[in-house]
């Protein structure tokens, strides 16, 4: 259910006027859990945000960009430095917004797997939402790698039975072919109405999805790929209250190029932890 200011949300018109919204709006009511907004100005900018990461995952769907695993990468180097690991480091000079917008203004240049396309979804539906001169000052160094994500993108994972258009969920293929292991799971925009963008299957429903990596399970395989209760996000109402200012003093995040191709934001957690602890 939704709360704002401490009172049950009553939709108006104004929000069934909009038929995205008015999705994302049922899904967060029907929830068992609490979605509670400080202000309707905080929760037209949630609603705002996750429209803009469906309407940027709808945008790659119809791009040229392609899959590849971290080895097979590629970027335009005008905006970006293609790491070793495969990641992209933002070129010196150049604005985080123009980078981002480039990579699906020339999306023929850019080659990347399934995280990192999602992590630029949030990127971008962020830049739409705030505008250029707040996601410059909010997101000044830039670096797409896997689920790495700046601090003030607030991303964080939990498991649960229900999820918002414009989270990220997880399908799961347990029995994956060792030879294809960029097909151990599919991280997939939710985009409301039962349909789900993953980067290089395209946009489908759930059944979709797992028919396809089921194609890619060991020949001797029993156990179906299925729809994890996973659920990964950036902390929405954190990035409302911002309002582009970020945060004074960053502290240095810590990558880990662990080189697994589509794997789940708990999964990366639990590489970079192993990191940090080794």
């Amino acid at each position: 259910m939704i709360q704002v200011s401490g009172r049950p949300f009553q939709s108006s018109n104004y929000w069934n006027k909009d038929e995205v919204g008015k999705v994302i709006i049922e899904a967060m009511q029907e929830a068992q859990d609490l979605y509670s907004f400080s202000s309707e100005r905080e929760l037209s900018f949630v609603i705002k945000a996750r429209k803009n990461i469906i309407l940027s995952a709808r945008q790659m769907d119809q791009g040229d960009s392609s899959f590849a695993t971290f080895k097979s990468s590629r970027c335009n180097p005008e905006y970006w430095n293609l790491t070793e690991a495969g990641g992209f480091l933002l070129n010196p000079q150049v604005s985080p917004s123009d980078a981002i917008f480039d990579i699906f203004k020339n999306s023929d240049l850019y080659k990347f797997e399934c995280a990192t396309a999602c992590v630029i979804n949030f990127y971008h539906g962020i830049l739409l939402s705030i505008g250029s001169p707040s996601f410059n000052n909010l997101f000044p160094r830039l670096y797409l790698y896997s689920w790495y994500t700046d601090e003030d993108l607030g991303l964080y994972s939990f498991y649960a039975n229900h999820f918002i258009p414009g989270d990220v969920i997880y399908f799961n293929n347990p029995d994956f072919d060792p030879g294809t292991p960029w097909f151990r799971g599919v991280n997939a925009i939710a985009m409301g109405n039962s349909r789900f963008f993953g980067h290089g299957f395209g946009i489908r429903t759930a059944n979709q999805m797992i028919e396809a990596l089921n194609r890619k399970r060991k020949t001797d395989s029993q156990q179906s790929a299925y729809l994890a209760s996973l659920i990964t996000r950036p902390s929405f109402n954190q990035l409302a209250n911002l309002s582009g200012s970020g945060r004074l003093h960053k502290r240095a995040s810590f990558v880990v190029h662990h080189n697994k191709n589509s794997i789940s934001y708990i999964n990366y957690l639990f590489e970079l932890s192993y990191k940090l602890n080794h």
